[in-house]
């Protein structure tokens, strides 16, 4: 079929009677005025040298040359050169959404792989097939949640990512679901106001480990006392820690999310990002996107199928299982190739070495005067300092010296305007540490 284009005004105006509006305009009342585009008077065209330059401009405007020392959920990890070379050749560059799955067997393969690799790495028994990032991950595990106990309700930590939880809200505000939060104590979660509104109306109590200021907890007791009242738990994880810490499966987590950033993906701006989800093998049903499981083939050989596919293409609208329509494919592959090449001892190795040069940052920055560094909880690369001066100030001090100090807490949390979260990663060298507390340090002595 050919489609029609309407080249007349009598066409045009004849497509607006049709679809009942008087004119063009009509169809962008919605839009505030103040949001209305000003003109469509677009400059003139140039040539690909011209534009090349002109991007080129603008890049250079980023500080690209900042030394992070920023977690807050996105990390400055090492990718091996290796992972770009693979992910980038020609033979993955194929359709994510394989609508014919059986002829995408190597497109089905790599997503097995990864779901197999969170598994183990998780401890859970069930993974999908990738969700978009670790914000909407667990949106969707607490839409999960609901499906499976038929409750409305969600009790959620004050240590979970303030950023994972507006996205939460955000896609739950017009749903009448109820929210409760609750504060966190020395940087562990509050055992006590938890289970004063832990009750047969809740659905899931969504916690965070390490926390977003960095606090190692063990959920287990938590968990424990959520079940025992019919609820799920829902733990948000940070993987590369999951090298040294104890699994969420063995806390006994029935829903596992995660941001897939720090296996392999660079710091990019805004993403791509990738998001994972583990469960235990019950809810498998129940999960949201792409499943994609190992059989036989008619001759007896090894194949991947999509064993359960419940969104993108069988949206049923309010009834659907999510209404996030990607899943980063590509990411995932990538996410895998980095932890296979790695290994398990590798990955070990590695979690051991952010967790020596975080503690190695914390101990010249506590020798600064004036700084406190909050050691009532135990750490993995990330920790919180309490600053003599406001944190916003001193971060954007820090930037004319070269490094991109922290994550101000101020702006999420009300009255902590002086502290300031630090991220160590492996990619931080034993001078870059000496010199960013040796810039600290004069920053807060003038």
């Amino acid at each position: 079929m050919i489609p029609y284009i309407a080249n007349t005004p009598e066409d045009i105006k004849e497509m607006l009677r049709v679809i009942g509006v008087g004119r063009i305009d009509d169809l962008f009342r919605d839009i505030q005025p103040a949001y209305a585009p000003k003109a469509f008077n677009l400059p003139p065209g140039r040539s690909e040298l011209e534009v090349t330059a002109w991007i080129h401009r603008l890049a250079s405007k980023n500080a690209s040359h900042l030394i992070p020392f920023i977690g807050g959920g996105y990390y400055d990890h090492y990718v091996p050169a290796a992972v770009t070379a693979l992910v980038s050749r020609g033979e993955f560059y194929t359709a994510y959404t394989p609508y014919q799955p059986e002829c995408s067997q190597g497109t089905l393969q790599a997503l097995y792989e990864f779901q197999s690799a969170i598994c183990a790495l998780t401890g859970m028994e069930a993974a999908n097939a990738s969700l978009y990032d670790g914000g909407t991950a667990l949106y969707e595990a607490a839409m999960m949640a609901i499906r499976i106990t038929g409750r409305r309700k969600i009790i959620m930590d004050g240590g979970v990512s303030p950023i994972y939880r507006k996205i939460v809200k955000t896609y739950t505000s017009n749903l009448h679901f109820e929210f409760a939060e609750t504060p966190v104590v020395h940087g562990q979660s509050n055992r006590q106001e938890i289970y004063k509104i832990l009750d047969k109306d809740t659905a899931a109590v969504i916690l965070q480990n390490p926390n977003f200021f960095g606090a190692i907890d063990d959920h287990a007791d938590i968990i424990a006392k959520a079940h025992q009242t019919g609820a799920l738990a829902v733990e948000s994880v940070y993987p590369i820690s999951l090298g040294l810490l104890k699994t969420p499966g063995e806390m006994g987590a029935d829903i596992v999310t995660g941001e897939g950033q720090s296996l392999g993906l660079p710091l990019n701006f805004g993403g791509p990002y990738l998001g994972f989800m583990a469960a235990r093998r019950e809810f498998i049903r129940k999960m949201p996107g792409r499943i994609v499981g190992e059989t036989v083939d008619q001759k007896g050989r090894r194949a991947f199928v999509n064993t359960l596919q419940a969104r993108e293409q069988h949206i049923r609208r309010e009834k659907a299982a999510s209404n996030i329509c990607t899943n980063v494919s590509l990411c995932a592959l990538q996410a895998v190739i980095y932890m296979c090449l790695l290994g398990k001892e590798g990955f070990k190795e590695l979690a051991q070495l952010n967790l020596d040069k975080a503690e190695f940052a914390r101990r010249q920055i506590e020798q600064i005067e004036g700084v406190e560094v909050k050691r009532s909880s135990p750490t993995f690369n990330e920790f919180t300092v309490y600053l003599p001066q406001d944190a916003s100030e001193v971060v954007e001090k820090m930037i004319a010296k070269g490094f991109a100090a922290g994550f101000p807490l101020g702006r999420y949390y009300k009255g902590m305007e002086r502290y300031m979260i630090v991220a160590v990663t492996e990619k931080r060298t034993r001078q870059e540490i000496l010199d960013y507390a040796r810039c600290l340090r004069e920053v807060l002595c003038r």
